[in-house]
């Protein structure tokens, strides 16, 4: 890890990322899923779904940074919320 200058909290970041997308795609082999219609009006899988939580949650952590500062733990209860709220109803 010394090569790239990463902390072990971006390498976890960035690893948690990757299961996820074997993890989805393995899913999406074994399981295939038909796009369904969700509040946005559009339709997804659930790769889409993964997405939209992905980058919803990068500008809550982002926007929790910038007007709040401290306790970053509380942007991840905000982020799992948003997640279980996106894979529901979107």
């Amino acid at each position: 890890m010394d090569w790239m200058a990463w902390t072990w909290p971006t390498a976890a970041f960035f690893l948690t990322i990757a299961a996820l997308l074997v993890i989805f795609t393995v899913l999406a082999i074994r399981f295939p899923e038909t796009p369904r219609l969700g509040v946005l009006g559009i339709e997804t899988t659930r790769g889409d779904r993964l997405f939209i939580t992905l980058l919803g949650s990068a500008f809550i952590n982002l926007a929790w940074l910038g007007l709040i500062g401290q306790m970053q733990w509380a942007a991840l209860v905000v982020c799992l919320i948003y997640a279980a709220a996106v894979f529901r109803w979107v």
